[in-house]
């Protein structure tokens, strides 16, 4: 994983740390499990965009200008 670009990115890094911790009730492995599991449809929602601009499908309000 790429490191921290600068301070601010670090501070934003550890504010989103600690709102996923705190909106699982400070639970880190539901932390965990929550951020797998919104990371896994995010990979979903990607894959199917990407498949529907392959075949010349892209969603409403994307562009082909926007898609390159």
């Amino acid at each position: 994983m790429p490191e921290a670009s600068c301070p601010s990115d670090v501070s934003r890094y550890e504010q989103a740390c600690d709102q996923a911790i705190a909106m699982c009730d400070g639970n880190l492995r539901s932390t965990i499990k929550a951020l797998i599991m919104a990371n896994e449809y995010l990979e979903n929602e990607l894959n199917e965009l990407q498949a529907a601009i392959s075949c010349g499908c892209a969603p409403a309000g994307l562009s082909n200008s926007d898609a390159a």
